[in-house]
């Protein structure tokens, strides 16, 4: 059993309110609001003890740094905004069983939307 420590809570805190996959250097950044501090070598060390407990998964978009989610969410797919460089979770999935060819068997799938978020295209256009 790992102990609970102040900056790991403050990283828990911030994966639960950013409600959003968050870097390592996100993580720092809104921890940091917490407990000031806190240096990116125990942020690092925290995330892999979350990952290990089973609290937080890992989430890939080609060509980026990792970005983490908190753990047990329904399967969903990501929009990474190209502006911001922030990384959303979007609910439910296109890919259904039909869309799979005849004999394939489907482990898994990740999907990746790109664009500009809510946040960007506004901003864009005042």
């Amino acid at each position: 059993m790992t102990r609970r420590t102040e900056q790991r809570s403050a990283l828990r805190q911030a994966l639960q309110e950013a409600n959003r996959p968050l870097s390592a250097k996100e993580l720092l950044r809104v921890a940091r609001g917490v407990v000031a501090g806190l240096g990116i070598a125990t942020v690092y060390r925290n995330i892999k003890i979350l990952a290990d407990e089973g609290w937080l998964v890992p989430v890939i978009i080609p060509g980026e740094p990792v970005r983490y989610e908190v753990a047990g969410k329904a399967h969903h797919h990501h929009f990474h905004c190209r502006l911001c460089d922030r990384v959303f979770d979007i609910p439910g999935c296109a890919l259904g069983a039909d869309r799979i060819p005849a004999g394939f068997e489907l482990d898994e799938h990740e999907v990746v939307l790109y664009g500009k978020c809510a946040d960007c295209t506004y901003k864009d256009a005042t």
